[in-house]
């Protein structure tokens, strides 16, 4: 097994993927290692009969961020900034690329802390269910850096273009409760609710329509910045595709007899 496995555990049951981010003696820091098992993670997802992908952080911490070690053995080198800067960044953003585009539901578990690229991490998500005290924080200006992992593209979607630029340019640390009211996170539940109500969404979603499921989110995702006739056109098209699945066909059954429907994900 390589390093990289080991990172980055998957555990597929019930049609729910759960990735865990498994180094917590750096708080889930998203090191070479770490990075390269959430690529094969979503890889070997996207190839199995998953429904939905939990991500989530072995230990006391969601994510910690990044890799500040690597960071440092850099300094004092004669490597030039920008192939410093790629070679740091370029694991990392694969995943965060992965995330973001996987055609699957996929649910942030937040636990633990969720700073800098760990917070980002979060965001890469489409729904995030945090434990209300946690403390989350866009920190790179804390060791002297600029935003990565997709902070500029996705944090100012969430939550505006002003309280992204304060969230960045103070580096505050905000509790899931608080971050819930900005819309950096969908869903901040008590300590002692936190496992049940996690549960409780994640088994919503992968006892779903999935086909229907994963093209809304296609449609949310690339229709965001057209027209209102290009977004209608889309969804007029990619219906066509939902009415002839088994699980359309499922729900209208269900719904003209007034029974629950149980849906197969096909």
């Amino acid at each position: 097994m390589s390093d990289s496995e080991d990172a980055v555990v998957v555990d597929i049951a019930d049609g729910i993927a759960t990735v865990t981010l498994n180094n917590p003696g750096m708080r889930n820091a998203l090191t070479e290692d770490v990075s390269d098992g959430l690529v094969a993670a979503m890889d070997s997802v996207s190839r199995s009969d998953a429904r939905v992908v939990v991500i989530e952080g072995a230990g006391s911490a969601f994510c910690a961020g990044g890799d500040i070690n690597t960071m440092m053995e850099g300094l004092g080198t004669d490597v030039p900034a920008h192939r410093k800067a790629t070679e740091i960044m370029q694991g990392l953003h694969q995943a965060i690329e992965r995330i973001v585009r996987c055609p699957l539901p996929t649910v942030a578990k937040i636990d633990g802390q969720a700073f800098g690229a760990g917070a980002s991490l979060a965001i890469a998500c489409d729904i995030q269910v945090a434990r209300a005290d946690v403390e989350m924080s866009f920190a790179f200006r804390k060791v002297g850096l600029a935003v990565d992992s997709g902070t500029s593209w996705m944090l100012p979607r969430l939550v505006g273009e002003n309280t992204a630029k304060r969230l960045v340019l103070t580096g505050e640390v905000f509790t899931a409760e608080e971050a819930a009211e900005m819309g950096v996170v969908t869903d901040a539940v008590p300590e002692d609710e936190f496992a049940d109500r996690a549960a409780e969404i994640v088994a919503e979603i992968a006892t779903g329509p999935t086909v229907g499921l994963q093209i809304s989110k296609r449609l949310l995702r690339q229709n965001a910045n057209k027209s209102l006739t290009e977004a209608l056109d889309d969804e007029a098209t990619a219906q066509a595709l939902a009415l002839g699945t088994h699980d359309h066909q499922e729900g209208a059954s269900a719904f003209m007899e007034g029974r629950d429907a149980e849906f197969e994900g096909r």
